[in-house]
């Protein structure tokens, strides 16, 4: 090894960036930051709506194809990830969403037993939102002003996303300012992470400002192999860049994995840490035996509803021809339109079953007609709206596993979607309470039909067909390295964040979640890498 660190931190992802550059400046530590992706600096990552162009095929992005899905009928879906610097806060539709307190307390309650724990109530963390945070309308208890992500009401709002709230309105569902305040429960719209129709990335707000700063080495393309543990300490990182070649780094302090919930438990396996077994069936060294490493995958699954629309309303063709001229002028001369936009405005959180409950399902409304890669050209193209309902508190369960000991292979992912009963039941619920949207006006007066699942037919069978169909990943994979409370089996990691039986190792991204909060992630993986920077530099105590 002929380059030693303080630290090194391993994925440049939302958390990543936030962890290596407190490091690097408020720590003062020498700082190395590993990113097996490409740089951010590129025109359609930083327009709100260019996520859109690249969702369904970019070098920016890293697919994962899943296992076949029994319990989908064989189906294979892609989960995107970012492959960028900032991760998902580069490539994601940019919804600022933490999650409401009891996601937190609940964290809090499962690590309760762990010793020297520290608290993970949402008293603990409301503090590193707030402290990240520059909000250009709220400044409150819950809200910061000061932080470098700037956070921002959405720059253009389309007339299909204010119809979608009329109409949810009128339905009786209660309009809500701030999804993240005391509740999350209404409908509304949302809060984005850019301003003055730029992206506010991790990469941007966290690293850029540490550009000059000596002691945060950036390394682009340079994907980490393994973790080089010697007895029970991690001591450095092997990793290979762009030309193929391997290089070996070493820490004096501390390795901190944020390569993402798909990828921090594969490179842990490829390290000898996780379920024995698994390690031996590829022939790899075990170094600790942590059997819930690649357990416990959670993610939100998404289905969408799309209606076709009776006039050239939304976001239809927006980006193309002369409608991108017009619209490309319209934001350089005035810094207007719908460029602004991250192409989603409008959403909701309700409970159908129980009005009165925590919100069971979130929707976003979605402008023209909104598919993955898997269901493209099973609905006609033109001038729509799509409303995608996600299970917030997701019971089913998934695994990552190792496909070989090559650190170049996938790895195998059975994100489970859908597979658990009551994910399925509040699912079709959720369906079956927002397609009541399509036949409220003003929403259902531009309204041609309804297109997905069809209206005609809304039995339980039929519903539960459709979900099987178009379920997807909502993008928020986690729980695979989890936090848990001393004398758990499956605990890899303790409330620290530190890896059990090893020294020296961390997990800061939504690896290490107990259980998903609700809503979107990108806000909350930055929370952890926050949170893990204190901790490394003991600044949180019990």
């Amino acid at each position: 090894m002929h380059e030693t660190f303080d630290h090194i931190i391993v994925g440049g992802g939302s958390s990543g960036c936030v962890v290596a550059a407190r490091l690097a400046s408020e720590g003062g530590s020498r700082v190395l930051l590993l990113e097996a992706g490409h740089s951010n600096r590129h025109p359609l990552l930083d327009m709100p709506p260019g996520i859109f162009k690249m969702i369904n095929g970019s070098r920016f992005m890293r697919y994962h194809r899943t296992t076949p899905q029994a319990h989908l009928g064989g189906r294979v879906h892609d989960i995107p990830q970012g492959h960028v610097l900032g991760g998902g806060s580069s490539v994601n539709a940019q919804v600022y969403m933490r999650g409401r307190p009891s996601d937190y307390d609940e964290w809090h309650d499962m690590l309760r037993a762990c010793n020297d724990g520290v608290g993970w109530s949402w008293k603990d963390v409301l503090p590193h939102f707030r402290r990240m945070e520059s909000n250009d309308r709220l400044n409150d208890e819950c809200h910061g002003t000061d932080g470098p992500m700037l956070v921002s009401d959405p720059g253009h709002i389309d007339q299909m996303s204010r119809w979608f709230v009329q109409a949810m309105q009128k339905l009786g569902l209660p309009f809500n300012h701030d999804f993240n305040g005391p509740a999350q429960h209404g409908v509304g719209f949302y809060q984005f992470m850019n301003r003055d129709g730029k992206r506010s990335s991790a990469a941007y707000a966290f690293v850029l400002p540490q550009r000059h700063n000596p002691n945060l080495d950036c390394r682009l393309h340079c994907e980490a192999t393994r973790i080089m543990v010697e007895g029970d300490r991690a001591r450095g990182v092997e990793y290979r860049d762009r030309s193929g070649r391997i290089h070996k780094v070493a820490a004096d302090g501390e390795i901190i994995l944020c390569a993402g919930a798909l990828v921090t438990p594969k490179v842990l396996m490829l390290s000898g840490i996780g379920p024995a077994d698994h390690l031996r069936h590829h022939g790899v060294d075990i170094a600790v035996d942590l059997p819930g490493v690649g357990q416990n995958l959670i993610d939100h699954p998404e289905v969408p509803m799309t209606a076709l629309a009776n006039g050239p309303y939304g976001y239809y063709r927006q980006g193309t021809g002369w409608r991108m001229i017009r619209n490309g002028l319209q934001f350089r001369l005035f810094g207007t339109g719908p460029v602004t936009s991250a192409g989603v405005e409008a959403g909701a959180f309700v409970n159908p079953a129980s009005p009165d409950a925590l919100p069971s399902i979130q929707a976003f409304c979605v402008p023209t007609v909104y598919l993955d890669r898997d269901t493209l050209g099973l609905v006609e193209d033109g001038y729509g709206v799509t409303i995608t309902t996600v299970v917030v508190k997701p019971r089913s369960r998934g695994t990552v596993r190792l496909r070989s000991a090559n650190p170049g292979d996938m790895p195998l992912v059975s994100p489970n979607l859908l597979a658990d009963a009551d994910d399925m039941r509040d699912m079709i619920s959720g369906q079956r309470y927002f397609i009541r949207a399509f036949r409220t006006s003003p929403l259902s007066n531009r309204i041609r039909r309804v297109a997905i699942p069809d209206p005609e037919d809304l039995s339980e069978e039929a519903l539960a067909a459709h979900c099987r169909r178009f379920v997807k990943t909502n993008y928020h994979p986690a729980g695979t390295a989890r936090m848990g409370a001393d004398g758990d089996p499956m605990a890899v990691l303790d409330a620290r964040m530190r890896v059990r039986g090893i020294q020296g190792l961390r997990v800061a991204d939504m690896s290490a979640v107990p259980n998903i909060n609700a809503g979107n992630t990108n806000a909350p993986a930055m929370m952890l890498g926050d949170r893990c920077a204190d901790l490394v530099m003991g600044k949180c105590v019990p």
